[in-house]
């Protein structure tokens, strides 16, 4: 901080000792305090462009740097994970009123685009539109088909304004819309109504997963095989759901050899992630050579192509390799799992959590739990299944799989569905569909199905619909059907 401070050459009059230095790293750029975007129109960070960018009243008019305007059909999706800040934005462009269609990114600078290191990045290839706070030359490495623009002169045109007035914590999920989205429309305002509608579009979204496993089961005659290729697809969670499922695949519940380290060892050699040997901490020494001893003495061939991994914008208490152990925990038990699962209590409503529960617990491995990092130690050990992926498990994986052996249960077993971690759809949808200042609490934050429909919801509905909520096809069925029962969602992919 004192480093940051001097080197924005001291406080200014009145300055808090050390506030400067803290606004310079708020700010992410290497410029003096005053120089990110403290003018008359208050503090500017991406945080407020974007605000700004979202809401038709606050987004003022643009103009592109080759002189065209540009009117926005709509600004997208707010993109809450990594990549463009906006998806699938809609954009009238010039005078023909040209439609554009892609991923918004907004910096303050323009400079911000070569600083975070977009250019090369594939999760940026559909960019569109570069909008920037302030002006200045166009980056080097931005493609050239894609739009720039600023919105500083624009802005402070109008009487007023100030960045220091937008709530940046209302953004996205409460920004009150001009008018009431069309599916809350579509189903009267009726809280009642609409809680019935999602629950039962999480109910067929459940059944999607439920037909598919009865359908593995009936093709393989292993149900064992089945269980364990869907929690190991939710254990990669979506980014390497893909990989996780093709080792189940090279590595059959069949041939496990109960050993958790063996297995173990198996798993990170067909994946391709046996640590470096010596690692780059010194301490993990000895794990990592046991690691590769127990691979010599157990390897199996390469699989061909190797296994493909998403690396980036995973969190390491997430990444493949604790989660790899996790599996290794779970399946070297041998049909443990699998026979918890088959003989459950289908009418209790506490059996998903309880199964939950068992997951968590049978994932542990004290050995790995330490490891974040082959290149540090980690402050503290940490569980390789919490309590969010051990829900996700539940969800994706053990629910189903229960309504497959137990089908006339079904309905029992999905309403003792228990919540996961809310995701940006649910939030997203259930905004749209119970308005901006519902309660979560006695709408879908303590139901599992609940955030199941809003899922399901989103990916069949709000997904296909490019220009935000216009033509929305769930109200205009939802009128077409008059309301007075729920229009069946169309499947898609009931996995996400």
């Amino acid at each position: 901080m004192a480093a940051l401070t001097e080197k924005a050459g001291g406080l200014g009059p009145g300055e808090w000792p050390g506030a400067g230095a803290y606004g310079l790293l708020a700010a992410g750029e290497d410029a003096a305090p005053w120089a990110f975007g403290i003018d008359a129109e208050g503090r500017c960070t991406e945080r407020h462009l974007q605000c700004v960018w979202y809401s038709d009243a606050l987004r003022p008019p643009l103009v592109s740097d080759s002189g065209e305007e540009i009117a926005v059909e709509s600004p997208g999706r707010w993109n809450l994970e990594s990549g463009p800040d906006f998806i699938d934005a809609v954009l009238r462009v010039g005078a023909g009123r040209r439609r554009v269609v892609g991923d918004v990114e907004l910096h303050v600078r323009p400079s911000g685009w070569t600083a975070h290191r977009h250019a090369g990045d594939p999760r940026y290839a559909g960019v569109v539109l570069h909008l920037t706070y302030h002006g200045g030359t166009r980056p080097r490495d931005l493609p050239p088909g894609v739009l720039c623009a600023t919105m500083r002169d624009a802005l402070l045109a109008r009487p007023g304004f100030s960045f220091d007035a937008i709530d940046t914590a209302a953004f996205p999920h409460a920004e009150i819309p001009a008018t009431p989205r069309p599916c809350r429309i579509a189903l009267g305002g009726d809280p009642a109504a609409a809680l019935a509608a999602i629950r039962a579009a999480g109910a067929y979204r459940l059944d999607l997963k439920r037909r598919r496993m009865q359908a593995a089961i009936a093709a393989t005659g292993e149900p064992s095989q089945v269980l364990y290729s869907a929690v190991m697809a939710a254990l990669g969670y979506k980014r390497n759901s893909p990989a996780f499922r093709r080792l189940a695949a090279l590595y059959p519940a069949g041939s496990w050899s109960g050993d958790r380290k063996v297995d173990f060892a198996r798993l990170l050699g067909l994946a391709g992630l046996l640590p470096e040997n010596p690692p780059g901490e010194e301490s993990l020494a000895p794990l990592a050579r046991s690691l590769w001893d127990a691979w010599w003495r157990n390897s199996l061939d390469a699989p061909d192509p190797p296994v493909a991994w998403a690396g980036d914008a995973v969190r390491p208490q997430n990444s493949p390799f604790r989660r790899l152990a996790a599996a290794a925990a779970l399946f070297s038990r041998g049909d443990a799992l699998f026979e918890a699962v088959r003989d459950a209590d289908c009418a209790d409503p506490a059996t998903p959590r309880r199964l939950g529960k068992l997951v968590a617990e049978l994932s542990g491995f004290p050995e790995i739990e330490p490891v974040m990092s082959w290149r540090r130690p980690a402050a503290k050990p940490a569980a390789l299944v919490g309590a969010a992926t051990a829900s996700a498990i539940v969800t994706n994986a053990i629910v189903p799989f229960m309504a497959a052996f137990h089908p006339r249960r079904a309905r029992e077993i999905y309403s003792a569905l228990p919540p996961e971690t809310t995701s940006q759809p649910i939030r997203l949808m259930a905004s749209r569909i119970f308005g901006p200042d519902h309660n979560p609490r006695t709408t879908y934050a303590n139901s599992g199905l609940a955030q199941q429909g809003l899922i399901q919801i989103h990916n069949d509905f709000c997904l296909s619909c490019k220009s935000d909520c216009a033509g929305c096809a769930f109200a205009r069925r939802r009128h077409r059907d008059g309301g007075g029962r729920c229009q069946q969602p169309m499947a898609t992919d009931g996995n996400r």
